[in-house]
């Protein structure tokens, strides 16, 4: 994703990406309990697809250029079966009317969100400085409460668990 380039630190494809918003998008329709989680998951999944056609345009990029990520869909949709489908998905991801677009465009925030604060984590103070408008974009009660949730906790927080747990120094030997 070619934001990176301006934080001078951290690299990330657009399928990590998709495939994090996805799982983000899996906790937070679970967190909202009365959405479709089968079509939030879906626009997680699929929300970024035109860039295989158009590429990955930042914001820098965005400010200057225009880019037809409707007709890199069509282009792409007319290439399957289920199309169509996909089509229609994204289109509904596109308009944020539904409880399940909103969802799926926090998902997308969100992990970016997770990137910026690994990024702050390992000391790149510049990435600090995206977070706040990132935040006040996102449109949901569940990710804004998932958005503190991620700033209070260290990134490496989910494999590393307690340091100072005795496994870390002993690994459960005994000696």
């Amino acid at each position: 994703r070619s934001g990176f380039f301006f934080l001078g630190s951290g690299e990330q494809s657009v399928a990590e990406h998709l495939n994090r918003a996805t799982y983000i998008g899996f906790v937070l329709a679970s967190m909202a309990g009365d959405v479709d989680r089968a079509k939030v998951l879906q626009m997680a999944a699929f929300h970024d697809i035109a860039e295989a056609r158009v590429s990955d345009l930042n914001y820098v990029h965005q400010k200057y250029t225009t880019r037809n990520e409707e007709k890199a869909v069509q282009d792409l949709a007319a290439s399957f079966p289920f199309g169509k489908d996909i089509a229609d998905l994204i289109e509904e991801y596109e308009r944020r009317e539904s409880r399940e677009a909103r969802l799926a465009k926090d998902a997308d925030n969100l992990e970016l969100l997770l990137a910026l604060k690994e990024q702050v984590d390992i000391g790149n103070q510049r990435a600090q400085s995206w977070i706040p408008a990132l935040v006040k974009r996102l449109l949901t009660p569940e990710a804004q409460r998932l958005a503190e949730a991620i700033m209070r906790t260290d990134s490496d927080h989910w494999w590393f668990g307690d340091k100072n747990d005795g496994w870390w120094i002993h690994r459960n030997k005994t000696t």
